[in-house]
């Protein structure tokens, strides 16, 4: 595994999905397993750590997830923006060389059976909170955060970095029609006191 992956205490996971960035979730059933794109992921709480996203019915990463009850948040790099379109964009029931056909790479985390896309800048291993009505009428999973880790040259101590990292590490966020962004420069407010 390399050596830049460290693991992020719970209570600060919220923190990798607080800057609004597009996402992979990725899902194993038995034998089969898939990496989809998705936009609409959000932090939802901090203790437990809680967050949510949308999966449409047709998509067969939602059937793997709806199956194995755990899934897969991840954050794409730059580096990334091909493979983050292209598993987006192709169905595994379409394509059963999906992942191989995308350049998809996996690693494994200790202690979670579940499929992680190499080459992200953080993961989330989730366990979905069965919500029935929820899902079938919104699409919305919402699941808790069993495990964190993020690449220590973009994440440290409860922090995204990208602003002194490599370009290629930053997140991307996506507009419509195979554009994205990816992160920009750090702004840093001031503090008032209130009163």
């Amino acid at each position: 595994m390399n050596d830049n992956i460290h693991p992020v205490d719970l209570e600060k996971a919220y923190r990798l999905l607080n800057h609004g960035p597009t996402v992979l979730v990725s899902a194993r059933h038995g034998e089969e397993q898939d990496v989809m794109a998705a936009a609409w992921a959000c932090a939802l709480d901090f203790s437990p750590p809680r967050l949510s996203v949308v999966l449409d019915k047709s998509t067969r990463t939602r059937a793997l997830i709806e199956r194995a009850g755990t899934f897969v948040i991840q954050v794409p790099t730059a580096a990334q923006v091909q493979l983050t379109y292209e598993v987006g964009n192709r169905s595994l029931a379409d394509d059963p060389n999906k992942l191989a056909q995308c350049g998809v790479s996996l690693l494994a985390f200790e202690g979670h059976d579940q499929p992680f896309v190499e080459g992200c800048c953080a993961w989330l291993a989730c366990e979905v909170i069965p919500e029935p009505h929820i899902q079938h009428t919104y699409d919305l999973f919402i699941a808790q955060v069993t495990g964190a880790w993020a690449d220590r040259r973009v994440f440290e101590n409860g922090h995204w970095k990208f602003e002194d990292a490599d370009p290629q590490l930053r997140s991307i966020h996506y507009v419509a029609g195979g554009q994205f962004y990816g992160i920009g420069a750090s702004l840093v407010a001031r503090h008032t006191p209130k009163g």
